[in-house]
């Protein structure tokens, strides 16, 4: 699963190098450049969070222009949604480690 080239590129994980574990948002730099090459399935493997966090990221930036019913609702939702996402997949990581 190595991307030829954009991995010169991305920031090192500040946690992970001196603490030796994982922070919340280790893989979404490379689950991105997953998404951006078409590789939908090894984003999701890499960092299961990164389909909620675009859904949230556009429905906020959708609902900047237009007025959705129940919106607050939505927001809560996805955000909820989101965070349960990203600590699950941190404790997994945990566990299988």
């Amino acid at each position: 699963m190595t991307m030829e080239g954009i991995d010169d590129y991305m920031l090192p994980c500040l946690t992970k190098k001196y603490l030796g574990f994982d922070c919340f948002g280790c893989g979404m730099q490379r689950a991105t450049a997953f998404l951006f090459k078409g590789d939908f399935v090894a984003a999701f493997k890499i960092y299961p969070a990164i389909y909620p966090l675009i859904l949230l990221l556009i429905f906020l930036f959708l609902n900047m222009f237009v007025s959705f019913r129940h919106s607050e609702r939505i927001k809560i939702i996805l955000i909820l949604v989101t965070i349960v996402t990203i600590v699950g997949n941190f404790i997994l990581k945990i566990i299988i480690n």
